[in-house]
């Protein structure tokens, strides 16, 4: 952030902020209050908005773009949130937090329910429309589906040979244990991938 604002780079930089580092809360990570001081800190005009606004968002960004491109100057969006979910997939994050906490977040600081809210309380949405619109996407993915498992599969040697003029010796080897491990167990492998 510091090179960005000393070079005047037009750059949004955009932080969700969902109050966690992993198992520790934000409040034992540091000490200032967010993380949009710290932008300011570097002379960088910052922003901080509700993250689970999905309007405010869209605002702040089209701001600070247009803030970006007209003053030369990167802009920090810190947008407040909650992670309602596990961090990774090895993590329990109730050992560290409340069910009742988590769905606490889940219920009416969604930001899907709340922007949903908002358009249907405009008339703009319903549940009749979602049904519809739903029974249609699916409709419309299974024959993209169709057509794509016609289409006809790279080689595998493909996934080795579009990064470097001259594959190095390791990769090199790497393709080799592939094709080796492929063709020595053919029928765990689908049938219309050519070597």
């Amino acid at each position: 952030m510091n090179f960005a604002a000393v070079l005047e780079v037009p750059v949004i930089f955009f932080c969700r902020n969902n109050g966690w580092a992993i198992s520790t809360p934000v409040n034992e990570q540091f000490r200032s209050d967010g993380v949009v001081v710290k932008g300011k800190a570097y002379g960088v005009p910052s922003i901080r908005i509700d993250g689970n606004d999905a309007l405010a968002i869209y605002n702040a960004v089209s701001e600070a773009r247009k803030m970006a491109i007209k003053e030369q100057t990167p802009v920090l969006i810190e947008a407040l949130t909650y992670r309602a979910g596990h961090h990774t997939t090895s993590d329990d994050s109730t050992r560290y937090r409340s069910v009742e906490e988590i769905e606490s977040w889940r219920g009416d600081q969604n930001p899907v329910k709340r922007f949903r809210a908002w358009i249907e309380s405009r008339g703009w949405w319903n549940g009749v429309a979602e049904s519809e619109y739903r029974s249609s996407i699916r409709k419309q993915v299974a024959q993209v589906i169709q057509v794509a498992e016609r289409v006809e599969k790279p080689p595998v040697a493909d996934m080795f040979n579009d990064v470097y003029d001259v594959p190095p010796t390791n990769l090199n080897e790497q393709e080799a244990f592939v094709q080796k491990t492929v063709k020595k167990h053919r029928q765990d492998y689908p049938s219309d991938v050519p070597l």
